[in-house]
């Protein structure tokens, strides 16, 4: 019986978690069997899902909301710490700047808030900026530059970390200009940097080009303004 169960599930492209274990299921009518058979088999797929979302993301480390302090930074009144938590700007296709000094919780807002967005089954791409340059660059100079594009297009949040950390080619700073000019009111975009605006046509040596980027990216945008000490190094001295 059970081999011609596996053959059913097999043929209907269904995993064998649905049916290992439905002896324990405990029953009052077929209809409340069947339920709980369907429910597990979602949980299943979803938790499938999120690992799956969480890989593919590709974060540096993992990060999330569990006692972090969001009490060195400025945020607008356009947007809520329980927003955050919950990556409401996903669903809008809105846009975050997280700016302020290094160590002071950038990055790892941004991972938190694309972890969430992974666990609602949104798909995210992490990058060091100067990281997704490169991969740019390289896609462009092996021919599979629209491959790569496409693949990115296909992310509901993409996270640029350490934006303007280093300067860039100029065709790398036209690379990513597109990137950013096709995320606009399609998905959306996280960017963490210790620079602010007036400071951007150093990374982009065109002021045009700086100004086009800008306005897209603070169109439908919230800025978060950090401060306080590096927490790296304030703890590096605690411990010395």
């Amino acid at each position: 019986m059970e081999a011609m169960i596996e053959a059913y599930c097999k043929k209907l492209k269904i995993g064998r978690t649905f049916y290992q274990g439905y002896k324990e299921i405990q029953a009052e009518t077929h209809e409340a069997f069947l339920l709980e058979l369907l429910k597990r088999e979602v949980e299943h797929r979803e938790i499938v899902s999120k690992n799956r979302n969480l890989k593919a993301a590709n974060f540096d480390v993992m990060k999330t909301f569990k006692d972090y302090l969001f009490g060195n930074i400025q945020i607008p009144s356009s947007i809520t710490v329980e927003d955050l938590k919950a990556a409401s700007i996903v669903g809008k296709k809105e846009n975050l700047i997280l700016y302020g000094p290094v160590g002071t919780g950038k990055s790892h807002l941004a991972i938190a808030i694309g972890v969430e967005a992974c666990n609602q089954g949104k798909k995210v791409k992490f990058f060091r900026t100067a990281a997704l340059v490169n991969q740019l660059n390289d896609a462009k100079a092996n021919g599979e530059l629209r491959k790569f594009m496409k693949q990115l297009g296909k992310c509901d949040l993409i996270i640029c970390d350490e934006w303007g950390y280093i300067p860039f080619e100029k065709e790398g700073a036209q690379l990513l200009f597109q990137v950013i000019s096709d995320c606009y009111e399609k998905r959306s975009v996280i960017i963490t940097t210790n620079l602010e605006f007036s400071k951007w046509n150093g990374i982009f040596y065109d002021e045009k080009m700086t100004a086009a980027i800008i306005d897209r990216l603070i169109h439908h945008s919230h800025l978060l303004v950090f401060s306080g000490q590096s927490y790296r190094l304030t703890h590096s001295t605690i411990n010395c």
